[in-house]
């Protein structure tokens, strides 16, 4: 082929494919009932993996690569050896790129020059595969398959042409029978990074390239089963369950096939047949070189339903047998019946409403790209599982075959997504225009035809920000006419013309709740209301919602509330799952990288990084958060000093049968009372009151009484361990408590105080205070003859920013210095603007003294007051009172302490990080970490570690000495800590930027403002949850420096 013919091809949108088969459902031909039955697909005597070592010669562009290596003489021998399947950048050749919707410069955006891409800037992958055919495949028709291949590819085979193919996440198959030859065969595949294809596949995300999927050949009889669908439809009360199948029958032989007959066996998950009402066989001849469609249906009488909550699979087995009754072949699939409905603008499957607590999930491995492993594919959906979400979106292309059908055996309802995404020219392209409606259509049907016969898949999605128009509808068209059993999505239908749910991304919970009064609501953040006659009748649904970006995730509990309150709203996709980072290599620590560390230009940097769990699958703080707010179990308060609590089953399906409920009382959080409940049944969707047999004590010798439920399996699931907790609630007891307020010995140990020319110092029996009379700050703490401090205690209202708080700074990092200044870059430097008015000395008694400070800093209404009170026994306590002018970030204290004060104990929220506006994940209770577990490394590091309502935290060294921290009245208190500067973590780009320091940075915060989440890569904080101006506040601590033996 001439170089110009190629271009044509991957540059020519009306060509897509050459001599490509038809799509069909996932299957394998088996020799007999009993392989079928026990056997996987690829261990099918009729499947060959030729996944493996291949030869690869990478080029530059399409000028350099070698134009004859498909030849059966080339010497292939200088060629590098690369593993098939696998993305070729994460192997050393070319380099990653990432962008949100920008195409590679190589790639015109011009709308009268597309498709165009620069032929000196299309890097060509050569791959060489040598093989043997199996000797029983004899007589058989071979074919060859490809379940991913990026962007476009042609094959040869034996030096011969077989075909061409594009559109990348679905697959493509090749009759290769009069290609082979006895002994010896010799693949040949040239694979394009970009072709006109390219511009459907703008999703946010890597640009990896290359054969990503497996490649195998299979062999079928030359009458064969080439493709079926099977489903159901209930009858009116959900019990009984009529069985279709259309069945299509291939001839591929030049004889008449007569008499030929296919029979369906229906078998349960023990392998036991099902009775059905009418024998499901059919005899049929068949001409030659032709197709045939079979329709069978059958009654079965009340099967086991599939839900995600019971993910029952029948065996459905397909027989075909010759005029002798001899089996040709057999096929095997599971079989789940679930029926999927849209009535009075809810979601129903099998007759119940049902929520989706869903997420959104790009296929990606930070080592391997794309080409994710079966094990990486199970993690991935046990971590789903246990963290409460019951619903994924394929964003935004269809995926690796095994991840369906893992999803039909552990439960996960699935959004099966169209590869259609154009969002950098969704203004234009496709839209309407013709010429792309070949391409569209394809990619549709591809999907579609693969993939019906999943029970997890309950919607098909057109695509992803791509506009709107009549190729759309066409596609829409084609998927009906294949599959009318599931409802269709598609965000970008604004208007709702063709959708049968009502698609939105990041609405916040104000609009979101208009559409849940059926009030007029926007569709997209610019467009122009709907009112309520255009979406009655159509569920709401959040594709993208909770942008979790870095450290992100506020205000979660919100969106839950609305779930809860409005029968319309439907639940929605958290965008996302996993960070998209790609591993750095030879690095001490973990760490990875993202756009721009490749010199990817364009790119949009870290903005892959907005996944609720790291690239090595460990959870960021918001996964608790997630998991909390997605529990099916909610416990709510009654009564809590008679132990009254009221328990609702969220599940649509199951009862709580297969859970215990665990109480536990902690007084000051240490267990005071522990028991369990095994037999508490509670049927879905409905509620029991529930009388925990707590005793109070007879003294009143603690400050605090928690109430902790937690409803945990009494038997391992495949998802999870025995015990593993599903849904926990905690709760206050109004028990009668003592005073919070710390009690001092009759008589303490005197103080003496000296002023001398630049410190006040402070002396008592084992603590020496120095006060610098130039700054007000404490400079120095001596315990015992050691100097505690490495840096002052110095207030402190800025935070090293999270992503929210960059914004439109993470697509544009020119302006950052322009908008943080405009919104709180200003109080960066604030401490250093600081002007000490006023530090007086007062001796209260002979065992204490008070230090009286004023501070006059910018945008202030009032000046900083930090009063210091010194107790004989040591403790200082620290009053704290500020009014801002204009909004604070931060409002706290932050000192430095030796590097090895790095074991940490607390009693408060944990044990992960916590934020103002997302802290429901976590319990209350009393912590201990090491300082390197205590922190989190975000892929770009930022703000972290902080720990909310905090009644108490101690840092202490590998010897004998703490610092314990309390909070003092009836304010708890925030912290944090790091092995670095707040300035290291403001400036690094990575985990491994972050330098080891010979301190601890410690923070004793009043709070700091929420983290947000509403829209992407915006801290859309709600206004509760902000430190706003105008405001007078206060908060009190105390600080303690002790040997480790004494009790808290």
């Amino acid at each position: 082929m001439r170089i110009t013919d190629e271009v044509l091809d991957w540059q020519n949108c009306q060509v897509i494919e050459k001599n490509r088969e038809l799509p069909h459902a996932t299957l394998i031909p088996f020799s007999d009932f009993e392989e079928a039955l026990e056997k996987q697909r690829n261990e099918s005597r009729y499947y060959k993996s030729l996944n493996g070592t291949w030869k690869f010669y990478w080029a530059r562009n399409p000028l350099e690569r070698p134009k004859e290596f498909f030849q059966k003489a080339f010497d292939d021998s200088h060629w590098d050896d690369l593993e098939v399947p696998s993305n070729w950048q994460l192997k050393g050749y070319g380099k990653p790129f990432y962008t949100i919707d920008k195409y590679p410069p190589c790639i015109s955006t011009k709308k009268r020059e597309i498709p165009k891409i620069t032929l000196e800037d299309n890097p060509v992958g050569s791959y060489r595969k040598k093989f043997v055919l199996p000797k029983d495949w004899v007589d058989r028709q071979i074919f060859l398959h490809f379940a991913g291949v990026k962007s476009a590819f042609y094959v040869w085979l034996n030096g011969k042409f077989v075909g061409y193919s594009q559109g990348s996440m679905t697959p493509a198959e090749f009759d290769i029978t009069d290609f082979l030859q006895t002994g010896q065969n010799l693949l040949a595949i040239e694979v394009y990074r970009w072709s006109d294809g390219s511009y459907l596949e703008d999703q946010d995300m890597w640009r990896f390239s290359g054969i990503f999927r497996d490649v195998f050949i299979f062999a079928t009889p030359k009458i064969h089963l080439r493709d079926f669908f099977a489903y159901c439809q209930f009858d009116e009360y959900y019990k009984d369950a009529k069985l279709f199948l259309k069945v299509k029958v291939r001839n591929y032989s030049t004889d008449i096939k007569l008499k030929h007959k296919l029979e369906v066996n229906l078998l349960d998950n023990e392998k036991k047949q099902i009775k059905t009402e009418t024998l499901l066989h059919r005899e049929f001849n068949l001409g030659a070189l032709n197709e045939f469609t079979i329709e069978l249906s059958s009654l079965v009488k009340k099967p086991k339903k599939w839900t995600a909550e019971t993910p029952y699979l029948y065996h459905l087995l397909l027989f075909l047998r010759d005029e002798n009754n001899k089996i040709v072949e057999v096929i095997h699939s599971r079989f789940g019946f679930r029926q999927v409905e849209i009535k009075n603008s809810q979601l129903l499957v099998n007759g119940k409403a049902v929520l989706i607590r869903g997420v959104n999930r790009h296929e990606h491995n930070d080592t391997r790209g794309r080409a994710i492993t079966e094990e990486q594919i199970l993690e991935d959906i046990k971590l789903m599982k246990r963290y409460n979400i019951n619903a994924v979106r394929t964003s935004h292309y269809p995926n690796n075959p095994r991840f369906y059908e893992l999803c039909d055996e552990l439960g996960l309802y699935v959004m099966d997504e169209c590869n259609l995404e154009s969002e950098g020219v969704r203004n234009f392209l496709p839209k309407s225009d013709p010429k792309w409606t070949k391409a569209c259509v394809d990619r549709m049907i591809r999907m579609v035809e693969r993939d019906k016969n999943h029970p997890c898949i309950i919607f098909w999605s057109l695509g992803n920000e791509a506009g709107f128009g009549n190729n759309f509808k066409k596609m829409l068209e084609a998927a009906k006419a294949i599959d009318l059993t599931r409802p269709f999505h598609y965000e970008g239908d604004h208007r709702l013309k063709i959708v049968d749910v009502f698609s939105t991304m990041y609405t916040v919970p104000k609009e979101l709740e208009r559409a849940g009064k059926y009030k007029p609501t926007r569709p997209d953040w610019f467009a122009r209301r709907l009112g309520p006659k255009h979406y009655r009748d159509k569920p709401r649904i959040l594709c993208e919602y909770a942008h979790a970006m870095g450290n992100s995730l506020g205000n979660f509990h919100k969106y839950m509330e609305i779930f809860e309150r409005y029968d319309n709203i439907i639940g929605g996709f958290i965008w996302d799952f996993v960070d998209q980072g790609i591993k750095a290599p030879d690095k001490t620590i973990e760490s990875w990288l993202y756009g721009g560390d490749f010199n990817d230009e364009p790119n949009d940097g870290n903005f892959c990084i907005n996944g609720i769990f790291l690239p090595n699958r460990k959870p960021n703080p918001s996964a608790f958060e997630v998991k909390k707010g997605y529990q099916p179990i909610k416990i709510e308060a009654i009564d809590l000093k008679q132990g009254k609590v009221k328990i609702t089953n969220n599940y649509a399906f199951i009862t709580t049968e297969d859970f215990y409920l665990e109480w536990e009382l902690l007084a000051d959080g240490e267990l005071l009372q522990t028991d369990r409940i095994d037999q508490l049944v509670i049927a879905p969707g409905k509620s029991k009151i529930l009388t925990i047999p707590l005793e109070e004590p007879e003294l009143a010798i603690f400050t605090e009484f928690l109430l902790q439920l937690s409803f945990k399996l009494k038997e391992e699931k495949a998802w999870a361990e025995k015990d593993f907790i599903i849904a926990w609630e905690q709760f206050e007891i109004p028990f009668r408590t003592k005073s919070n307020l710390e009690e001092h010995e009759s008589k303490l140990p005197e103080l003496r105080y000296e002023e001398l020319e630049d410190v006040i110092r402070i002396t008592g029996k084992q603590l020496v205070v120095q006060f610098s009379k130039k700054s007000g700050r404490i400079k120095s703490l001596i315990h015992n003859g050691r100097e505690i401090l490495v840096r002052p205690l110095t207030p402190n209202f800025w935070r090293a920013p999270i992503d929210n708080d960059l914004g439109i700074i993470n697509f544009a990092p020119k302006f950052l210095k322009g908008i943080l200044k405009r919104r709180f870059y200003r109080w960066k430097k604030a401490n250093k603007k600081q002007v000490l008015k006023k530090i007086r000395v007062t001796p209260l008694d002979k065992s204490t003294i008070q230090i009286q400070t004023t501070s006059k800093i910018p945008f202030a209404l009032t000046p900083v007051s930090i009063n210091y009170t010194i107790f004989g026994d040591g403790k200082i306590q620290v009053d704290y009172t500020f009014t801002p002018r204009i909004e604070l970030i931060r409002l706290g204290i932050q000192l430095a302490l030796p590097a090895d004060f790095n074991q940490i104990r607390w009693y408060g929220r944990g044990p992960h990080e916590t934020q103002w506006d997302r802290k429901r994940g976590a319990p209350i209770g009393i912590y201990n970490l090491p300082l390197e577990k205590f922190i989190h490394n975000y892929v770009k590091p930022q703000e972290n570690a902080n720990r909310t309502d905090v009644r108490w935290f101690a840092i202490t060294n590998n010897k004998d000495i703490e610092l314990l921290v309390r909070a003092e009245g009836k304010t708890t208190i925030n912290f944090s800590a790091w092995p670095y500067s707040q300035t290291d973590l403001e400036n690094a780009r990575h985990i491994h930027d972050l330098p080891k320091r010979s301190f601890v940075t410690v923070n004793i915060d009043y709070k700091q403002r929420g983290v947000g989440g509403d829209w992407p890569s915006v801290a859309r904080t709600h206004p509760e949850y902000r430190l706003k101006g105008w405001k007078k506040y206060h908060y009190s601590f105390s600080i303690k420096i002790k040997n480790t033996t004494t009790s808290n």
